[in-house]
């Protein structure tokens, strides 16, 4: 959810997103690029403020789309590439929803904005184990330091990409005062952002451990919510890569922020776990198009 600042309780209050959203009023008023925060959260279950943000269809702010996106995973943790290990069938799990996401009809939801494309979402650039083990905390600054580790390797940032860091459960992320699962002030579970400014930034997003009851769905397996949180984070960082795209003037919402929780996320093509997206075309959330 698109939020002002780093604050810890106060920022997923509906004044602050109503403030948020005036301001970025002004700035198109004035003719400035409406680009906001550059963290962009997924609040928990229970920080969601869903029903106020179901009045009005998202908008255009004259930034960047994707049109035709490509995903890279970074497993960082030596168990993602452990075969004896749980999180290694995980981190399976997340490359195959990845590797067919692009092209399924949950993801055309978002064909109706800018001109965006189904894509195989599969590039050029090869996914990365990092077997390293990250910190307990793993603030921001570290989430970027690992992009930017990724890219050193792996020639460079490509700009139609979405480098996304998973970390283990013995781990969490934190943004400010605001933590999410494992953390001590849980308000989100992952979040997406970019490096830089305009359509040649480095798009990126934290993929926390769904440990804690904020991030779950009842009777899906860690993997299926981490899928919900990776539909959520892909499709957001397609349509509003960095703050100029697509979202709703009036609550401050992108796309997916409108039906991260209700209606309830589900099990939809190949058995993975999706939830809802806003569709200006039906003036409402949807499970595919």
């Amino acid at each position: 959810m698109r939020l002002r600042g780093l604050t810890s309780m106060l920022v997923l209050s509906c004044c602050l997103l109503l403030a948020v959203a005036a301001s970025a009023a002004d700035l198109e008023k004035a003719g400035k690029p409406a680009e906001r925060s550059r963290i962009v959260y997924f609040p928990t279950n229970e920080n969601w403020q869903g029903p106020g943000m179901l009045k009005a269809n998202i908008s255009y702010h004259g930034g960047p789309t994707i049109t035709s996106a490509k995903v890279v995973l970074i497993f960082w943790g030596p168990n993602f590439a452990n075969a004896a290990h749980p999180d290694f069938q995980y981190a399976q799990q997340i490359i195959a929803f990845r590797n067919q996401f692009g092209t399924t009809g949950e993801y055309n939801t978002i064909t109706q904005y800018s001109g965006i494309q189904l894509s195989n979402l599969q590039g050029s650039q090869a996914d990365w184990f990092d077997t390293s083990t990250p910190p307990t905390n793993v603030t921001d600054t570290r989430v970027r330091n690992e992009v930017n580790a990724y890219l050193s390797g792996h020639g460079g940032n490509n700009s139609s990409t979405i480098y996304e860091v998973f970390i283990p459960r013995t781990s969490y992320s934190s943004s400010g005062g605001s933590t999410s699962c494992g953390g001590p002030h849980l308000q989100y579970c992952a979040y997406h952002s970019w490096i830089g400014s305009g359509s040649s930034a480095t798009k990126y997003s934290i993929e926390p451990y769904p440990s804690c009851s904020g991030c779950q769905v009842s009777g899906w397996t860690d993997a299926q919510d981490q899928e919900h949180f990776t539909c959520h984070e892909t499709r957001e960082a397609v349509t509003d890569p960095t703050g100029t795209g697509w979202w709703d003037s009036t609550s401050g919402a992108e796309a997916d922020d409108k039906c991260a929780w209700s209606p309830s996320p589900f099990i939809g093509t190949g058995g993975f776990g999706y939830q809802y997206e806003w569709s200006n075309l039906n003036g409402g959330c949807i499970r595919t198009r």
